[in-house]
């Protein structure tokens, strides 16, 4: 342990402030070495905060070695903690394997929305004239993602079937954080289901994005159907937006939309569950992207993504402090980007740990600036 980290940890102790856990979820192949660049600008000798890091390991090697005992651990931790990070991990394809650990984690935290938002990145040429970020809120849980399917017949006269639901409680979560992340970004609302062809299963999401529009009348909220969305959204080139949707409609948006801004490397991924009131209780961030096997051990692969990752979930806790790191973060890696500082990826010639090495110093100065600043700074 360093001797700046020493004094940090010391400091926070005798300050009485107690540490805020994150619970870390290591990954396999490149996600893995990503998190560990994230994790190198969390670390409290660079953050300044008192964060203390728990380790479980989610590889593919540990979830079979566990039956996946690792994975359940992992989201129980993390639901005590409140908070955890996550690298890319591999989802095996055979039947009868472990699976996918970010569906395990979804039921065990009981997590109902997750949020992924697409930003221009300085010097990288988006789709069309599009600028401003947009944020697509997707239900988590429910939908064509935990669907009973079966067939019946045979040759041509076999049919499929497929029995979905969505829920009430689930849909509200969406709408309500729909409009507070509308309000954090000075965004408008914008899109919906296809609720005129389904009045019962998709008007259900209707009617409690109506229902959290009349609670804020002050969020700006064009309700459109989703294939109307998809068209608005690929000539869009105005405000800033917040598109909720259902699990499918939204895995599909939020794949388009981060590509929109030609690239998914300046996006991260939350996962968020709520208490009875719709208080965030456990957040998990993540980067969108895989696992990139073929890009494992030659250092360039990109870390922004995970790195906005970790920024994103200080910006969940209850810590002003927390909330200006945070930032700090944001400002040091996109303009790190705008001054040309990039993975081969992004145009550049820049190696991963030599990246995260320019983010941690700009952090650096932008929070001894700010701290020499102080109250005097004009706002």
């Amino acid at each position: 342990m360093s001797v700046m980290r020493r004094l940090v940890r010391v400091a926070a102790m005798v300050s009485g402030v107690q540490p805020t856990t994150i619970v870390v979820m290591d990954g396999d192949q490149t996600g893995q070495e990503l998190l560990v660049e994230a994790l190198r600008v969390l670390d409290p000798a660079v953050s300044g905060l008192p964060l203390q890091f728990v380790h479980f390991d989610l590889s593919i090697t540990a979830r079979r070695r566990t039956k996946n005992h690792v994975v359940y651990d992992a989201a129980h931790a993390m639901r005590a903690a409140g908070f955890g990070l996550k690298a890319a991990t591999i989802t095996p394809e055979q039947t009868g394997d472990v699976g996918s650990p970010n569906a395990l984690l979804r039921e065990e935290i009981d997590g109902r929305v997750i949020i992924r938002t697409g930003r221009r990145l300085p010097g990288v040429r988006p789709i069309g004239g599009i600028h401003a970020p947009i944020s697509v809120v997707r239900m988590a849980v429910d939908d064509a993602y935990s669907a009973v399917e079966h067939r019946e017949g045979e040759g041509l006269d076999e049919v499929a079937w497929r029995t979905e639901h969505i829920s009430r409680r689930t849909c509200r979560a969406v709408a309500q954080f729909s409009f507070l992340q509308a309000r954090r970004m000075h965004a408008t609302v914008y899109g919906g289901p296809k609720w005129t062809v389904s009045p019962v299963y998709e008007g259900m999401m209707k009617e409690e994005l109506d229902a959290a529009a009349a609670r804020h009348p002050d969020i700006r909220y064009r309700p459109v159907l989703i294939d109307a969305a998809y068209a608005g959204l690929i000539t869009h080139t105005g405000e800033a937006l917040v598109v909720p949707a259902l699990n499918r409609d939204g895995d599909c948006l939020s794949d388009m939309v981060l590509q929109l801004f030609g690239s998914i490397a300046g996006a991260e991924s939350l996962l968020l569950a709520f208490d009875d009131d719709l208080n965030a209780t456990t957040v998990m961030a993540e980067a969108p992207h895989g696992t990139a096997p073929s890009l494992e051990g030659k250092s360039i692969a990109n870390p922004l993504a995970m790195i906005l990752a970790g920024a994103a979930l200080l910006g969940y806790m209850r810590d002003p402090q927390a909330s200006v790191v945070s930032r700090g973060i944001y400002e040091a890696s996109l303009e790190a980007v705008a001054d040309g500082v990039r993975t081969a990826d992004l145009g550049g010639d820049c190696a991963t740990e030599e990246f995260t090495n320019e983010v941690i110093k700009r952090l650096g100065n932008k929070l001894d600036v700010w701290s020499s600043l102080g109250e005097s700074a004009v706002l």
